[in-house]
């Protein structure tokens, strides 16, 4: 990945040093500096030169004005630590038999093939509050994860003595680039892994499809011979999957359909539970991961204990994770009456699809969301991000990119509205910077 060098410091980077540089916390930072750190317009440029040739449209910067925003999200090493912990106690108890027999009560039957993975990379959101992160969701296809290894390689700090990136940004390729080895390892051995196919419907349409980009450079690097398809460009037959007549020995699944049930992902479906093919994410790890229900079980100190998690990990997981409840027949009218305190999110979504706010919701819209399975979450607003502009702060999120318990990055987004999105003015991803000490 290429590593960009910015122009000097603007005027009004150079103007806030003094300001910036003995900061009483995190959140003063949040609400006093306005530094940039990684200008938008350049890191376009930045992303041209790593997709290689014939990668970026030339209409990019106008179809993807909100990818990326200028300012950094500031957390402390405290909230930090907090956040890790909950990585690791969410592998703890996820691990667990008794926890993976209650959540695949409610999962699709193709969730029970074990194909011997994890899954994939997680992206655990978090909003941080003064007490401490809480755990809004879990994600197992999240996008982002190399735009912001290269966010992390392009920012300028107006304080480098006193902030830095958590991770080593420069180390972050290679560590999602060993996730997925370690996928292909789990599943085939010793077998060597000679094609991927990056999977989604209509890529070149979708926002991230940039990202599709980034990840081919990378394996290409790598000596992976890579295909971006569709997946009714996807054939398997005689126990092989090809793509254009060339076999594909690892599927990069970035579809939404999470157990892979639409008639036009068969050939994937087929070739999966063959073990022909290593897929991740797998329908197996979205179950028992990201199905919004399982929320009611890893924030319930009751269940955790009678499964055998440690207490360590019951007590980090309760406090992390916002009151979950499944709304169901008998509890509608109830949470109707405290819609105002909760977000519902549908059980199998992902991103910020068909999720409410409470306080938002229309009677019209209550008695739609009430013919599907869906979660009522206590509702934790997110922290803000003041950029000084005069149009008022920005909602922040925290995504922490990780695998096996272990947190690999962190970023931001930046947004306006109910639920994150790249629509807003000024938002997009951020990165996250914490203290030196």
């Amino acid at each position: 990945m290429t590593t960009m060098i910015l122009d000097p410091p603007s005027p009004l980077l150079r103007a806030c040093d003094a300001m910036c540089a003995s900061p009483r916390s995190m959140d003063a930072l949040n609400r006093d500096c306005h530094c940039v750190a990684v200008a938008p317009e350049a890191m376009h440029e930045a992303l041209a030169a790593a997709v290689g040739a014939h990668g970026l449209s030339s209409t990019f910067t106008d179809s993807h004005p909100n990818l990326f925003a200028a300012l950094p999200v500031y957390v402390s090493r405290d909230h930090l630590t907090k956040l890790d912990r909950v990585v690791a106690a969410v592998q703890a108890a996820v691990a667990l038999p008794d926890y993976q027999a209650a959540v695949l009560t409610w999962a699709p039957e193709i969730a029970r093939f074990d194909p011997g993975t994890l899954g994939g990379m997680l992206g655990l959101d978090f909003h941080i509050t003064p007490e401490g992160p809480r755990l809004i969701e879990i994600n197992t296809n999240p996008g982002g994860a190399l735009l912001n290894a290269l966010v992390g390689q392009a920012l300028r700090s107006c304080m480098p003595e006193v902030v830095t990136t958590p991770t080593d940004m420069a180390k972050a390729e290679q560590q999602i680039l060993e996730v997925m080895r370690q996928e292909w390892t789990s599943q085939m051995g010793d077998r060597p892994l000679h094609s991927i196919a990056i999977v989604d419907e209509v890529p070149e349409a979708q926002y991230l499809y940039p990202e599709f980009l980034l990840f081919r450079e990378l394996f290409i690097r790598h000596g992976i011979d890579v295909t971006i398809c569709d997946p009714a460009e996807l054939e398997y037959r005689r126990g092989r999957m090809r793509v254009h007549g060339k076999a594909v020995d690892m599927i990069y699944n970035r579809l939404t359909d999470f157990p892979l049930a639409a008639s036009a992902h068969e050939a994937i479906r087929a070739s999966y539970l063959a073990g022909e093919v290593v897929v991740t994410p797998h329908p197996r790890a979205h179950a028992i991961y990201a199905d919004k229900r399982n929320l009611v079980l890893l924030g319930n100190r009751e269940f955790l204990s009678r499964a055998g998690a440690a207490s360590e990990v019951i007590d980090v997981l309760t406090s992390a994770v916002p009151a979950t409840i499944l709304m169901t027949s008998e509890n509608r009218d109830e949470l109707w009456r405290r819609r105002r305190e909760l977000f519902f999110k549908p059980a199998a979504g992902f991103g910020s699809k068909a999720g409410y706010r409470g306080e938002k919701l229309t009677r019209r819209v209550w008695e739609e969301i009430g013919a599907n399975a869906y979660i009522a979450q206590e509702l934790v607003p997110p922290s803000e991000r003041h950029t000084g502009d005069g149009n008022g702060p920005l909602k922040t999120d925290v995504r922490c990119y990780a695998y096996h318990g272990k947190s690999l990055l962190y970023a931001a987004r930046l947004y306006q509205g109910q639920t994150t999105n790249f629509r807003t003015p000024g938002g997009g991803f951020a990165p996250v910077l914490t203290s030196v000490t």
